[in-house]
């Protein structure tokens, strides 16, 4: 029997083990069902040796699988073809690059990786070859909506402007791009929607063209997956051509891949004077970032804007289920019971005399201090790699209450409309 087919038939197996005992058990002691369930799935898979080998920066990871199968934490780029050579399954992050190299010859039949890009793993050769492999789409969505809340804020406080008004072009309209959507127009902007897929998909009423995009939006914001071939090809997307299509004075938010814009032509628009400022947390050939085109920015960040710990957990719970899946693990709907609670959960504002737009951005301010990011990155621009790993805590708005004093009904329906509870 080849191993391929020998795996296949072991998943089946514990699969029909456990729906078995699950109802033979169930009829007689719903509670000790539960408990032999697990036990039973452990007895197996500890016989057939399941191997996972696991990026050591997955948080909230480790202890979860040990019980199920040999775990082996690794940095991500330390993943190599001979430490994965007898592992079952890959659980990643974006430093690993799961190429035909990689894993060629190997045992390896699932891969998850706890971000929303997949562009780090060759689906077709993984397709081709019979290996499942799982991504999480939409669990730092919040995050990055968080993350633009607190550029666009700064920006506005700062250039001494309100962004009630402002015409926002969003390229990329999935889970991210959509949480944008909606801060935006909770901030009263004019919201211009560009994702060619989705236009196809659902008709043309609601998106408009790319080149509307930059020439008409006061801040063009990216969210789309880094594409390199293909009709929605985002690689270059914003190469000088399109770059010197943005309206005077724009302002371009890049939240997506940094191979989405040209980095020689942003440095020379920025350098002519005709792009506002840019707020970028993704570059081209990361870690090794172009320093030049740092020093032109206005916000500079190590690719954190989805570093959340809310998005963190989400993520990490999206590739333990679907591992528990794959491999029939009593695992189903697991999330981290060990999500640190916010060092200051409760924020008291005064809104007696104070725009709505200045009270949203005092609340989110408690949540999300962009300028230390920026100011690390300024700093240490070497430490790329270690700032990503060893980031900070931050929870989401959905982990504050406001106790609001003053204040218009609007903004009250404002900051719920975002996530925070108001009382």
């Amino acid at each position: 029997m080849s191993e391929a087919i020998r795996k296949e038939y072991n998943n089946g197996y514990i699969k029909f083990c456990n729906s078995v005992f699950a109802l033979f058990l169930f009829a007689f002691n719903p509670t000790f069902s539960l408990f032999f369930l697990k036990f039973l799935t452990f007895t197996i898979n500890s016989a057939l040796n399941m191997k996972i080998v696991a990026d050591d920066k997955i948080p909230f990871l480790k202890g979860v699988l040990e019980p199920y199968a040999e775990v082996t934490y690794l940095p991500g780029k330390a993943i190599t073809r001979k430490n994965i050579s007898n592992a079952d399954a890959l659980l990643i992050r974006t430093r690993t690059k799961c190429t035909e190299e990689l894993l060629r010859g190997t045992k390896v039949r699932f891969i998850a990786t706890a971000t929303i890009g997949f562009d780090h793993i060759d689906t077709q050769f993984c397709e081709k070859t019979g290996i499942t492999w799982k991504n999480a789409p939409g669990c730092n969505s919040s995050s990055v909506q968080q993350y633009v809340a607190a550029a666009l804020l700064k920006m506005a406080s700062e250039f001494r402007f309100s962004l009630k008004g402002k015409t926002i072009g969003i390229v990329g309209v999935g889970n991210v791009g959509s949480k944008v959507e909606k801060l935006a127009r909770i901030l009263g902007m004019n919201v211009l929607l560009n994702d060619p897929p989705r236009a196809r998909a659902e008709g043309e009423k609601n998106f408009v063209n790319l080149i509307k995009i930059l020439t008409e939006s006061d801040i063009v914001t990216l969210h789309v997956p880094l594409n390199i071939v293909g009709e929605d090809s985002t690689w270059h997307l914003l190469n000088e051509k399109n770059l010197k299509k943005l309206k005077k004075g724009a302002w371009l938010f890049n939240i997506s891949r940094g191979e989405v814009v040209e980095t020689s032509a942003l440095k020379k628009i920025l350098t002519a004077g005709k792009l506002g400022r840019a707020v970028l947390d993704v570059w081209e050939n990361e870690p090794d970032i172009d320093l030049e085109l740092m020093s032109k920015t206005f916000l500079s960040t190590p690719h954190i804007a989805g570093y959340s710990t809310d998005g963190k957990a989400n993520g990490t719970s999206m590739v333990v289920n679907s591992l528990s899946e794959y491999f029939g693990l009593p695992l189903k709907d697991w999330y981290p019971e060990d999500v640190p609670a916010p060092d200051h959960p409760v924020l008291s504002i005064d809104g007696i005399g104070k725009t709505d737009e200045d009270i949203i951005r005092q609340a989110v301010n408690h949540t999300y201090n962009i300028e230390v990011d920026n100011i690390n990155l300024r700093f240490s621009p070497s430490d790329f790699e270690k700032q990503r790993g060893e980031y900070r805590m931050r929870r989401e708005f959905t982990a504050y209450t406001i106790r609001l004093n003053g204040g218009t009904k609007k903004v009250l329906r404002m900051l719920e409309g975002l996530g925070f509870k108001v009382v």
